[in-house]
């Protein structure tokens, strides 16, 4: 018994049946699957294989033809290697990796709506190639470090003044102690300003003014500073502002917050991909294109925010 068994559907369609058979070629294509030859298609065994392609049986067997799901094992590791072949995604990478050289060499070009928009763009396809290499290599490797690498070129284009992440406790607040306060961060603001800043209004203090800096130095006085080095919230460790707010005010344990807070952790620094985080960051370019100033988009993107909040809420209710 070899470690990967595999899953075969074979089917059979009837006469002129061009719609569904195209359908159906679709949705395997979608998943990734091999075709060995005429109605016959592979996938290494696993739960969701099991889904998809019973799912496709279905749809077969409904439009009048016939579909089988067989569950094997490869004769020797011969076979075994030659199916897993199939699944090589090292031109998919190799594909992306072109698009990705066009678009740092286009990228001083861009505005910042285009330029976050293309990564977005990018960051989905890599996740599209991803969720079908079921035998990740060096090449899936080597093409989340240069997303990484992506994501700092931008943040450098657009957001030169990313904060440094500081060693050290994250100090508990009482958010009785932080309202009606005039809050200070770095202008031009992205992923993490944008959401702690509706994290503070939304949790901390509702009565929360914003001053956008071009100059940290030139806060006024008395504001909180949050987002950029030296300030009162910022990076700590391997936490990002909005987490390090939401443990200094004790959110954290709020299972929605935690979810938006993976989300931006993932959009800001990287790390463990996060489902809704192509989509977000695309909704989010786009409202920078439609809001010019900071407060305006703030407004945009904490209606977003909102949303996220509610449907997260919902799913943990369920």
């Amino acid at each position: 018994m070899f470690e990967n068994p595999w899953l075969m559907l074979v089917t059979s369609l009837p006469g002129p049946s061009g719609t569904p058979r195209m359908r159906v070629w679709r949705a395997l294509k979608a998943h990734g699957a091999a075709i060995l030859r005429d109605g016959v298609h592979l996938l290494p065994a696993n739960e969701e294989s099991e889904r998809i392609l019973g799912q496709q049986a279905e749809h077969i067997e409904e439009a009048g033809g016939s579909a089988h799901v067989i569950a094997f094992s490869p004769h020797d590791a011969g076979q075994e290697r030659h199916f897993q072949m199939l699944f090589d995604r090292t031109s998919d990478y190799a594909q992306w990796g072109a698009e990705v050289t066009t678009f740092v060499n286009r990228l001083a070009q861009l505005n910042e709506a285009d330029g976050r928009r293309q990564e977005a763009r990018l960051r989905r396809d890599l996740e599209a190639i991803t969720a079908v290499d079921y035998f990740p290599g060096a090449a899936g490797e080597h093409a989340v470090a240069t997303l990484h690498d992506v994501e700092s070129t931008v943040n450098a284009r657009f957001s030169p003044d990313e904060p440094t992440a500081t060693d050290g406790a994250i100090p508990v607040r009482s958010s009785a102690d932080f309202q009606a306060c005039r809050w200070a961060t770095r202008r031009n603001i992205w992923i993490d300003r944008i959401a702690s800043a509706w994290l503070i209004q939304r949790f901390i203090d509702s009565q929360a003014t914003f001053e956008w800096l071009e100059d940290t130095a030139g806060a006024s006085a008395g504001a909180v500073g949050f987002d950029f080095d030296g300030a009162t919230f910022s990076h700590v460790g391997n936490y990002v502002t909005f987490e390090v707010l939401m443990r200094s005010f004790g959110l954290h344990d709020v299972p929605a917050l935690a979810k938006l807070g993976a989300l931006v952790h993932y959009l800001d620094v990287g790390g463990v991909p996060v489902p809704e985080a192509a989509g977000f960051l695309a909704m989010l370019a786009g409202a920078k294109e439609e809001h010019r100033g900071d407060d305006p988009l703030l407004n945009a993107a904490g209606a977003l925010l909102d949303h996220l909040y509610v449907a997260f809420s919902a799913e943990d209710g369920k």
